[in-house]
């Protein structure tokens, strides 16, 4: 579990990942960087079924396409006995039917292997926060998905301008802190504001809040009549 060293929050991290060079240079990173602390690694699902409950990490670095059990059965199985351990999911994979099965099973983030050291990080720690971290092409395909899907969704109330700025900004990929920076305001209040948002989109996730929301605002431009888009 975490554990404070000094004022910060060090984040345990379990990694599995079938390529061995890829997996000694995540742990290193884990283990290098300042907060964060590498508790096992495993170079198959059947190993991490067996290990990872033992450790009960705050978070994994899952490989999808694992030899063996795959990294989303591997999620699928070890969710259920890890409630509130996070998954994120590392791939070289951009396909749509992957991203939502990894989703299904339990992943709460979906990040590329190409991903910079530094964000892969940030990532970690906004997972372990509460947050989804995924790339904005990656958001953009859910989003895309859901729409043509053409699934329905609940009337909601509308957000406010402040809201709808915070989550236009989390649908292009911002994290928390660059939302703050970006509008010029605390990371408490952009907190605050998500809080807000998940209320009223009746969501739990920051990727089911921006799915939501974009899918929102593309039915509403399609309702718009003719006549009043020739008038403007």
């Amino acid at each position: 579990m975490s554990q404070c060293d000094g004022f910060i929050m060090t984040i345990s991290v379990s990694i599995v990942e079938d390529d061995t060079k890829v997996r000694e240079s995540l742990a290193r990173l884990i283990d290098g960087s300042n907060g964060y602390r590498c508790v096992s690694e495993h170079e198959s699902g059947e190993s991490a079924l067996q290990e990872i409950p033992k450790v009960k990490p705050n978070v994994i670095l899952m490989d999808i396409n694992l030899t063996g059990i795959s990294g989303v059965e591997c999620a699928r199985r070890l969710k259920p006995l890890l409630p509130t351990t996070q998954i994120i999911m590392l791939t070289v994979y951009q396909n749509t039917e992957h991203i939502f099965n990894a989703l299904a099973a339990g992943a709460t983030g979906y990040m590329l292997k190409q991903t910079k050291p530094d964000e892969l990080l940030v990532a970690v720690r906004d997972v372990n926060e509460g947050g989804s971290p995924m790339s904005s092409h990656i958001a953009r395909k859910i989003v895309q998905s859901f729409q043509q899907k053409g699934q329905k969704e609940d009337e909601t109330q509308s957000l406010s301008p402040r809201e709808a700025q915070v989550i236009e900004l989390l649908a292009k990929g911002y994290l928390y802190k660059e939302v703050a920076d970006t509008m010029g305001v605390s990371y408490a209040t952009v907190h605050t504001h998500i809080r807000h948002i998940y209320e009223k989109l009746q969501v739990r996730s920051r990727t089911e809040a921006v799915v939501k929301h974009l899918s929102q605002i593309r039915r509403s431009s399609e309702t718009v009549p003719k006549a009043a888009l020739l008038q403007n």
